[in-house]
C-alpha cells in the first residue's frame, strides 16, 4: 500500500490491509513450495525403482540377475537342456571381459595387441582347418561372413561399382546361386543385406534320380549358368554346401570348384562337415572344400565353447577391397572379437581340439551302426559314411501296402492312400522324436520335416555333444528307448483300420480322419440332437465329450484319452493314444459307445427333471383338492367343526380310507398308494429302462486291466494255465450268480409252520449223509442239539 494512502487512512484499514499482504505472502510461500516438491515427486515417480535412492549393493544386483536367468521355482523348466560349460567355458566368457578391460589402454599398445591376437587366431585356424595363406573375418552373427563375401565379390567383378554403385548392378544384374537344400531364410537374408532384388537369387535342383537327394544337380547349375551368360547377366556367387543343415550331405566340391573357375563365379563353402578337416583322415568330398574361395567355420558348436565368434576364411590380395567390403577394419574393437576364440585355442591346444570333435563324429558312428540292427529304422545318410550327422525315422510296411500295387493302382485312389500312410508315420515319427528328448536330453536329438522323406529324427554331435557332454553311454540309452518304443509304435499302427472298422460299424459313432494324431484313431460320439452340417460350437456335444473322457480316464487303463476339437467342424470327439499289442479294440469301442450312451440319457433324464416334477406338483395339488372335497361330502359339515365334530366322531366313528399319491420320477407320474397299505410293501411302479450296456460281457481276472486281452496267444500259455484260467471264469460267474439268486430268495413266501425250509432240509440231509458215514470219516464238526 502506498505510505500517502496509509497516513490518511483508518487505522482499522491500515492493520487490514497489512494482515491482509502478509497472508496473500505465506499462500504464495506455501503455494511455490508444494510446486517445487510436486516437481521433484513427478521427476522421481517417473525413474524405475532400482534406479531411485543412492542405488543398489552388487550382491542386490547378481541376486535380480539370478532371478532373471532362472525363474520362479514353480515355473517349469522350458528346457531339459542346459549348456555344459566347463572350464575352457569359462575361458571363452574370460575373453569377453578382457576385451573390455583392454580397451582401455593407450591408442599404440591396443594397436600392437589387437594385431597380435588377430594374427595368431587367423594363423592357428588356417592352421587347423588346413586353409592356408587365408584371412579371417570374426563375426557374431553366423551369415553375415557370407553376406561380406558378397560385397567383396561384387567389389571384384564390378570395378566402377564404387562409382557408380547401382547402374551398374542394373545394367548387369548379379546371380547368386544358392541349393535347393541350403539352410532356410539363406536367400532372403543375402538380399536384404546386399539391397539385391530376389531374382538375383538362382535355386539349384538337387539330384533326384541319381546320387543323394539333397546333392547339387551339378547339370543343371551348369546349365542355369549358361543361360545367365545368354541373357547379359553375371554368375557372382556359388554357396555349396560340406554337410547341409538338414541331413549333413556334402555337394562334389571338386567338380563343383572346376565348374566356377570356369565361369569366374566365387565360390563359397559351409557346412558342419567341415570340422572333419582338422582330422587325420579327410574324405575327399570335404577336403576338396581347402581350394575354395572362402568358407564359414562355426567352432563355438564344434568345441562346446560359449559366446565364440564365428569366422569366414578367405582368399584375397587386395586389402582395399577387403576393407570396403567390411571384411577388415582399423577398429580395435573389432579386431579384439578374435579374443576369446584366442584364449580357447591356446587352452585346448591341438590335441583338445582334435579330440572333441573326434569324440562327436564316433558317437555318430556308433548310432549309425547300431540303428542298422533295429528293425523298422530307416537311415537316410548311409552313403556318406564320414557324415557326423544322422538321420533316421520309423517305417513300417502294412499288409496290403506293396510299393508295386500302389503303382499300378488308380491315379485318384494312389495318391491319398499313401498320403494318409505318410502322415500317420509322420505323427508316429513326432511322437517317437518327443519322447526320446524326454527320456535321453544329453543326445540333443532334433525333429525335422523334411520334403521327400517326411518326419525324421536327426542325431549332429558336432553341434551339441560338447556343449551337452554326450557320452557313448548317452547313444546306448538312446537306442534301447527306440527298441523300447518300437512295439508300441507297429501296434499302433496295425490297430488303426482295426479301429476304424469297429468305430464305423458302431451305432452312434462317427470316426473322425486325423492323420495327424500320434495315436490308434479319433472318434466322435453322435447325440439325438447332434447337426452334422453346422459348424457351429454344440455344447451339447461338449458335455457328453467331457463327461466321456472323465468315465474313460477313471477306468486307469494304459490307454490315453485327451479331447479337442475336431479340425472341420469344430465339434469335441475323443483323442485315443499309442496302444499296445494286447489292446482290444471291439471292448475300446463298446465301452465307449455304452459310455457315451449311457451319459447322454442320464443328462437328458436330468434336463427334463425339473419340468416333470413341475407338472407333477401340480397334477398333486389338483388330487388333493378333489380328496378333500370328497372328504367333505362323505364326512359331512358338521364333523369339519372342531368341537362338534369330536363330539360326532365319539358317539359314531367314520372310518375314513386311507389314499395317498406317489410321484414316480422315473415315470414321471402320480400313482395310488393303496397296493402300499394293502400288501404291506411299497410297489415297483413302472420299470425304469434299462442301463445301457454291451451287448458281451466281459469277465475281468483281478488285476487285468481295461481293454486288455486276457487269452493271448497260445504258444505262451500252457495248458495248466489255460484249465485254471477256464476254472477261474467259471468261479467268477458263479459268484456274479449268487447275488441274483439271494435277491431272488428275498421275496420268496414265508415258510409254513412244521415244513422245513429247502436251506434246512439241504442242511438236515447233509448232517443225515454225514452220520451215515464211517467215523473215521466223518469231519470233527459239532452237530446242533435239535438234531441230535
Amino acid at each position: 500500500m502506498d505510505a500517502s494512502l496509509e497516513k490518511g487512512a483508518d487505522p482499522t484499514l491500515a492493520e487490514m490491509g497489512k494482515n491482509l499482504k502478509e497472508a496473500v505472502k505465506m499462500l504464495e510461500d506455501s503455494q511455490r513450495r508444494t510446486e517445487e516438491e510436486n516437481g521433484k515427486k513427478l521427476i522421481s515417480g517417473d525413474i524405475p525403482g532400482p534406479l531411485q535412492g543412492s542405488g543398489q549393493d552388487m550382491v542386490s544386483i547378481l541376486q535380480l540377475v539370478q532371478n532373471l536367468m532362472h525363474g520362479d521355482e514353480d515355473e517349469e523348466p522350458q528346457s531339459a537342456r542346459i549348456q555344459n560349460i566347463g572350464e575352457q567355458g569359462h575361458i571363452a566368457l574370460l575373453g569377453h571381459s578382457l576385451g573390455a578391460y583392454i580397451s582401455t589402454l593407450d591408442k599404440e599398445k591396443l594397436r600392437k595387441l589387437t594385431t597380435r591376437i588377430l594374427s595368431d587366431t587367423t594363423l592357428w585356424l588356417c592352421r587347423i582347418f588346413r586353409y592356408e595363406n587365408g584371412c579371417a573375418y570374426f563375426h557374431e552373427e553366423e551369415r553375415e561372413g557370407l553376406a561380406k563375401i558378397c560385397r567383396l565379390a561384387i567389389h571384384s567383378r564390378y570395378e566402377d561399382f564404387v562409382v557408380d554403385g547401382f547402374n551398374v548392378l542394373y545394367n548387369k544384374k548379379p546371380v547368386i546361386y544358392l541349393s535347393a537344400a541350403a539352410r532356410p531364410g539363406l536367400g532372403q537374408y543375402l538380399c536384404n543385406q546386399l539391397g539385391l532384388p530376389f531374382p538375383c537369387l538362382s535355386r539349384v535342383p538337387c539330384n533326384t534320380m541319381f546320387g543323394s537327394q539333397h546333392q547339387m544337380d551339378i547339370a543343371l547349375l551348369e546349365k542355369l549358368i549358361k543361360d545367365d551368360v545368354e541373357r547379359g547377366k553375371l554368375p557372382l556367387l556359388l554357396v555349396a554346401n560340406a554337410g547341409t543343415a538338414a541331413v549333413g550331405h556334402t555337394d562334389k566340391i571338386g567338380r563343383l570348384k572346376e565348374l566356377c573357375e570356369q565361369y569366374g563365379v566365387w565360390l563359397h563353402v559351409e557346412g558342419v562337415n567341415l570340422a572333419t578337416l582338422a582330422l587325420g583322415y579327410v574324405s575327399s568330398s570335404v577336403l576338396a572344400a581347402t581350394k575354395c574361395d572362402s568358407m564359414t567355420l562355426t567352432p563355438g558348436p564344434w568345441l562346446g565353447l560359449p559366446a565364440v565368434p564365428a569366422v569366414t576364411l578367405y582368399k584375397h590380395d587386395d586389402p582395399a577391397l577387403t576393407l570396403v567390403a567390411g571384411l577388415t577394419s582399423n577398429k580395435p574393437a573389432d579386431k579384439l572379437r578374435a579374443l576369446p576364440l584366442w584364449l580357447s585355442l591356446q587352452y585346448l591346444g591341438l590335441d583338445g581340439i582334435v579330440e572333441r570333435i573326434k569324440h562327436a563324429c564316433q558317437l555318430s558312428q556308433r548310432l549309425q551302426e547300431s540303428l542298422k540292427k533295429v528293425n523298422h529304422i530307416k537311415i537316410l545318410v548311409e552313403d556318406e559314411l564320414s557324415s557326423p550327422v544322422v538321420v533316421f525315422r520309423f517305417f513300417q510296411e502294412l499288409p496290403g501296402s506293396d510299393p508295386v500295387p500302389k503303382a499300378v493302382s488308380p491315379p485318384n485312389m494312389a495318391p491319398s492312400a499313401i498320403g494318409r500312410e505318410r502322415n500317420s508315420c509322420d505323427a508316429l515319427n513326432r511322437w517317437l522324436g518327443e519322447q526320446l528328448k524326454q527320456l535321453v536330453p544329453a543326445s540333443g536329438l532334433t525333429v525335422m520335416d523334411l520334403e521327400v522323406e517326411g518326419m525324421c529324427l536327426r542325431f549332429s554331435p558336432l553341434m551339441t555333444a560338447a556343449g551337452l557332454g554326450t557320452r557313448a553311454e548317452d547313444v546306448d540309452q538312446l537306442v534301447d528307448c527306440i527298441r523300447s518304443r518300437l512295439p508300441v509304435l507297429t501296434c499302433t499302427l496295425q490297430l488303426r483300420e482295426e479301429f476304424k472298422q469297429e468305430v464305423t460299424g458302431t451305432a452312434g459313432l462317427l470316426y473322425v480322419d486325423d492323420p495327424n494324431w500320434p495315436g490308434i484313431g479319433v472318434v466322435r460320439y453322435e447325440h439325438a440332437n447332434d447337426d452334422k452340417s453346422s459348424l457351429k460350437s454344440d455344447p451339447e456335444g461338449e458335455k457328453i465329450h467331457a463327461g466321456l473322457l472323465k468315465k474313460l480316464n477313471e477306468l486307469e487303463s494304459d490307454l490315453t484319452f485327451k479331447m479337442g476339437p475336431e479340425y472341420k467342424s469344430m465339434k469335441s470327439c475323443i483323442y485315443i493314444g499309442m496302444a499296445s499289442d494286447d489292446t482290444d479294440i471291439s471292448e475300446l469301442v463298446e465301452t465307449i459307445a455304452v459310455t457315451a450312451r449311457e451319459i447322454e440319457e442320464n443328462s437328458r433324464l436330468l434336463e427334463n427333471m425339473t419340468e416333470v416334477v413341475r407338472k407333477g406338483i401340480q397334477e398333486a395339488q389338483v388330487q388333493l383338492q378333489k380328496a378333500n372335497e370328497e372328504r367333505l361330502l362323505e364326512e359331512g359339515v358338521l364333523r369339519q367343526i372342531p368341537v362338534v365334530g369330536s363330539v360326532l366322531n365319539w358317539f359314531s366313528p367314520v372310518q375314513p380310507s386311507q389314499k395317498g399319491r406317489t410321484f414316480n420320477l422315473t415315470a414321471g407320474s402320480l400313482e395310488s398308494t393303496e397296493h402300499t397299505y394293502v400288501y404291506k410293501a411299497q410297489g415297483t411302479g413302472v420299470t425304469p429302462p434299462q442301463t445301457p450296456s454291451g451287448t458281451r460281457t466281459t469277465l475281468r481276472l483281478p488285476g487285468q486291466k481295461p481293454f486288455k486281452r486276457s487269452l493271448r496267444g497260445s504258444d505262451a500259455v500252457s495248458e495248466t494255465s489255460s484249465v485254471s484260467h477256464t476254472e477261474d471264469l467259471e468261479k467268477m460267474e458263479q459268484l456274479s450268480g449268487r447275488p441274483e439268486q439271494a435277491a431272488s430268495g428275498a421275496h420268496s413266501p414265508e415258510p409254513q409252520p412244521g415244513v422245513p425250509s429247502p436251506q434246512e432240509a439241504e442242511q438236515t440231509g447233509t448232517v443225515q449223509d454225514r452220520a451215515q458215514r464211517p467215523e473215521g470219516d466223518r469231519p470233527q464238526v459239532e452237530e446242533p442239539e435239535n438234531l441230535r
